[in-house]
């Protein structure tokens, strides 16, 4: 099959060629539980240049040439024989852990914490390619109302933003307010999903225009560009006391320490994107009472619950497909901040 292949880590994001498009061996069903799906889209993820940075190079064992792309979605091509609840030719989109459900953590539906997990895209061929394997474990089948193209970043950036969102609307009640850093792939998902589950009034923050105009069609109520003065302006809206939510898909630069500022006492800063550092004396977290709440992937069955949002309506993504091909294309203009939403590889 063709595959889009990482041949070694560029930390300056600076090679014309971050991939290379070549031949490579055809995944093959080993257990009773495996299945191969035909990649109908992969997401392009900003973890995806991290991982060409090398920033998880101290976390995970690459083995080169490695295939990225961990949001997939496409058909199912191929069953193990003790697989029962889908089919070939069945459309689906994956949940990005494949686990085993055998320990307690995934009894309890928190596969990203399972014991022993294997990890598409990370620690595992992902959908940078025409095919994948996977487990029949992560499998959700999708309504005739969605292609894969068109869903599979939910697997990550989709799910992610939902679990934090989903988090924040379980407290926020009308009259409050959320604030989401980062408009990008993640936080307009962000904002259709906390739309959809709670009344709060939602500011959004970014640097780029073309990711505010996303906000705004996505439904934010209030858009401020970060430059330089964004906490006296979410203060103003506020009335000087800050937000009850804030929602960080940023995570580096000063998105964390203006984050916190934004925060009203007793609410809740949701931290997502990742790079920088969390540091805030302790007697700050005493007498403002703040909680600060980490969030990795969601769970398999809030990615059910994410599609059933998405099948009525109420939840899209902003896409713009590429050839599988054209993946150094894709991730250059993920880096260079030029694509609205996800860009999408489709084989």
């Amino acid at each position: 099959m063709k595959a889009a292949t990482l041949h070694g880590f560029d930390e300056s994001l600076t090679k014309s060629e971050f991939v290379v498009y070549e031949d490579v061996a055809d995944p093959k069903i080993l257990k009773p539980t495996d299945v191969i799906v035909k990649i109908g889209g992969a997401g392009v993820c900003r973890t995806d240049l991290h991982i060409i940075e090398g920033v998880w190079k101290d976390f995970v064992d690459l083995e080169f040439p490695h295939i990225m792309g961990h949001e997939n979605a496409g058909w199912v091509e191929e069953v193990g024989s003790g697989v029962e609840s889908v089919k070939v030719g069945d459309p689906v989109i994956c949940h990005p852990l494949v686990t085993s459900g055998h320990c307690l953590a995934c009894r309890r539906g928190e596969d990203m914490h399972a014991m022993e997990s294997s990890f598409p895209g990370i620690n595992a061929p992902g959908g940078y390619a025409e095919y994948l394997h996977t487990g029949e474990r992560c499998l959700i089948q999708l309504p005739k109302s969605l292609s894969p193209k068109d869903v599979a970043p939910y697997t990550d950036a989709g799910l992610t933003a939902y679990r934090a969102a989903k988090k924040a609307a379980s407290h926020l009640v009308p009259g409050q307010f959320a604030v989401i850093i980062g408009a990008g792939g993640l936080g307009h998902i962000g904002i259709q999903t906390l739309n959809a589950l709670c009344a709060g009034e939602i500011i959004v923050l970014d640097q780029s225009d073309l990711a505010l105009g996303l906000a705004k069609e996505s439904g934010a109520h209030h858009t401020i560009k970060a430059n330089g003065d964004e906490v006296e302006k979410v203060l103003e809206l506020t009335k000087g006391h800050g937000a009850e939510a804030v929602i960080d898909f940023v995570g580096e630069g000063n998105a964390i320490e203006n984050g916190l500022a934004m925060t009203r006492n007793a609410g809740y800063y949701y931290i997502v994107g990742y790079g920088g550092r969390i540091q805030i004396p302790a007697i700050d977290m005493i007498v403002s009472e703040k909680t600060i709440v980490g969030n990795l992937v969601g769970t398999y069955a809030e990615l059910v619950e994410l599609m059933a949002l998405a099948d009525r309506g109420l939840v899209t993504l902003a896409t713009k497909d590429y050839k599988l091909s054209e993946a150094n294309q894709a991730l250059h203009d993920l880096h260079n901040g030029i694509v609205k939403g996800r860009a999408v590889l489709i084989p």
